[in-house]
């Protein structure tokens, strides 16, 4: 019996339908003002960061870790201090560059002797981190306070332990006071460590211009940024990446979606292999996630334009591309040039300097 079509010409028929469809459904722009769309923001969870320690306080303080000035003090002194790794060589800050976004700018960490993460897991930001629910890719930290004991132990980055830790800094005397003053403890314990650490990285929190649009100035950020926002809160970008942080609130499965044209080659070339990785990118190191089920934590998006490589393992180097990315596979509508420059002005306008507390 004769065939009715042949497989090149049904081909090109579900090409066109893939191609036609999207346009015939794409939605119009919404336009809105700048007190709606300050609104639609500030109606959700998308505060403004507190200028004010008072108001920073009601924020982050940590019933298991009530916030003071000198247990900041100690956590910032602790933060810089080499002594938390074997070698004496790295810090908190040597992964978290506070002055480059919190982070490294590395596809991937490297710690002790120049070792890399295992996993090839690109370094989250420590910025804003506290305002996140949970830290690490995978979720499995509940707050700063036991992110901070992470690090240190782990031996590929400061390869320490808790007992060695002590010994080292209960050496220092003058160190051994501070923490005495602020904990009430003869000896310096590795939990202390910890929550003096997580202190100061709750006041690691930034503002700029996003902020200032939020408290009601119109001109703090561009007609292409507003834009790109608009984009962000229409298209569905802020039902991960909500809260003050712009993100971390959630795990989240990715990608959501796979599509048909991705394996339109197997038609013609039947033997290739499907795309080895589960990720629309190379999926260096094998990380899969909490549970290797490609769930992850919901990145900050505060200061994301400044932390380059994207995504956990690296492997993308632009932020244009991410913002491809993400609206194809997570909203499931892919952002054509002008609105992927659009998100991006708008991203640029999360940039930000650490407050003062």
């Amino acid at each position: 019996m004769k065939k009715l079509f042949h497989p090149v010409t049904i081909t090109l028929l579900v090409l066109c339908i893939l191609i036609v469809l999207p346009l015939l459904l794409k939605r119009p722009e919404p336009i809105l003002t700048d007190a709606q769309l300050r609104e639609q923001a500030l109606s959700t969870t998308m505060k403004p960061v507190p200028k004010t320690y008072e108001a920073l306080l009601k924020v982050v303080d940590n019933p298991e870790n009530p916030l003071s000035k000198e247990k900041i003090a100690l956590g910032k002194t602790l933060f810089f201090d080499t002594r938390l790794s074997r070698d004496k060589s790295i810090s908190c800050a040597s992964c978290h560059n506070l002055e480059e976004g919190g982070d490294d700018n590395l596809p991937t960490a490297i710690g002790f002797h120049g070792g890399a993460n295992p996993f090839h897991l690109n370094s989250p930001t420590v910025l804003n981190a506290a305002l996140a629910k949970t830290q690490f890719w995978n979720g499995r930290a509940k707050d700063v306070e036991e992110q901070a004991g992470g690090p240190v132990q782990a031996p590929f980055e400061m390869n320490m332990t808790p007992k060695e830790i002590e010994k080292r800094l209960n050496a220092d005397r003058k160190l051994t006071e501070q923490f005495k003053q602020i904990f009430g403890t003869e000896k310096i314990t590795f939990e202390n460590v910890r929550k003096a650490i997580g202190a100061y990285e709750r006041t690691l929190l930034t503002r700029g211009a996003y902020d200032r649009f939020l408290e009601g100035d119109d001109n703090a950020i561009s007609a292409a940024a507003k834009r790109g926002m608009t984009l962000f809160l229409t298209r569905g970008c802020k039902g991960c990446h909500g809260g003050m942080s712009v993100g971390g609130q959630s795990m989240q499965k990715f990608p959501l979606r796979r599509y048909l044209s991705e394996y339109i080659g197997l038609w013609f070339e039947p033997n290739i292999r499907l795309k080895e990785s589960p990720f629309p990118f190379v999926n260096v190191g094998g990380f899969l996630g909490k549970d290797d089920a490609q769930i992850f934590r919901v990145p900050i998006l505060r200061n994301v334009t400044k932390t380059a490589p994207y995504f956990h393992n690296g492997s993308v180097d632009k932020i244009e591309e991410v913002v491809r990315i993400m609206s194809k596979y997570q909203v499931g509508e892919e952002f054509n040039k002008e609105q992927i420059a659009d998100v991006v002005e708008f991203l640029k306008t999360l940039e930000g300097e650490l407050v003062a507390y």
